[in-house]
């Protein structure tokens, strides 16, 4: 009896260490660009980010790691995307509720792009020879909108998007990464929602 309760005793020891080294064979280690998710509701619509944040990691980013005149993810990993659960207008288009990619196109002065991509696609379906096929990518634009860049003295190691519910009305939708802020408004459109309810009655 002694000799079984033993034996059942080292095997228990055994199937627990074994346990033990396979969860550790399995495990990986953290995402470079880890996952990130904003939401915020303005008006009657809620907004909704997915992107993955990149960090710094003492490179220079706009200009070097993100080219000047090229089309970027505006992230990492999986495209960055952009979802409104109602209608919006943003710039002079009025944008269907739904989900879209996002991509910037830095400039090294003057005014960014920033589209969204009517088609959800990733940047890279638009690419050839290692190139973005800038007319083909404007093309899928549901709308692009121009921003202008700031600089400040705020360092942002990893890139960020941020959601503000601004007056209640517009948002303002904002990347920070570096030193480089970048906004652009999305109008949610609350007095034309309010106008066509009144009339529904």
């Amino acid at each position: 009896m002694k000799k079984v309760s033993i034996s059942f005793w080292s095997l228990t020891m055994i199937l627990l260490l074994c346990a033990t080294v396979q969860g550790q064979a399995q495990m990986v280690a953290p995402a470079s660009s880890p996952a990130a998710h904003v939401s915020q509701v303005v008006g009657f619509t809620k907004i909704s980010m997915d992107y993955s944040s990149p960090a710094v990691k003492g490179r220079k980013v706009f200009g070097e790691l993100v080219k000047f005149g090229d089309t970027w993810r505006a992230g990492a990993n999986e495209a960055t995307t952009i979802e409104f659960s109602t209608p919006v207008r943003i710039g002079d288009k009025n944008i269907p509720a739904g989900k879209y990619t996002l991509f910037i196109t830095p400039q090294a002065s003057g005014e960014w792009t920033v589209h969204l991509n009517s088609k959800g696609n990733a940047v890279y379906a638009y690419t050839k020879d290692g190139k973005v096929d800038e007319t083909a990518l404007s093309n899928d634009d549901i709308v692009g909108v121009k921003a202008t860049p700031v600089m400040g003295n705020d360092m942002h190691e990893r890139l960020t998007f941020s959601l503000s519910a601004e007056n209640n009305k517009v948002a303002k939708v904002t990347m920070a990464w570096d030193k480089m802020k970048l906004s652009f408004m999305v109008d949610t459109q609350v007095d034309q929602k309010m106008e066509s309810f009144k009339s529904a009655f």
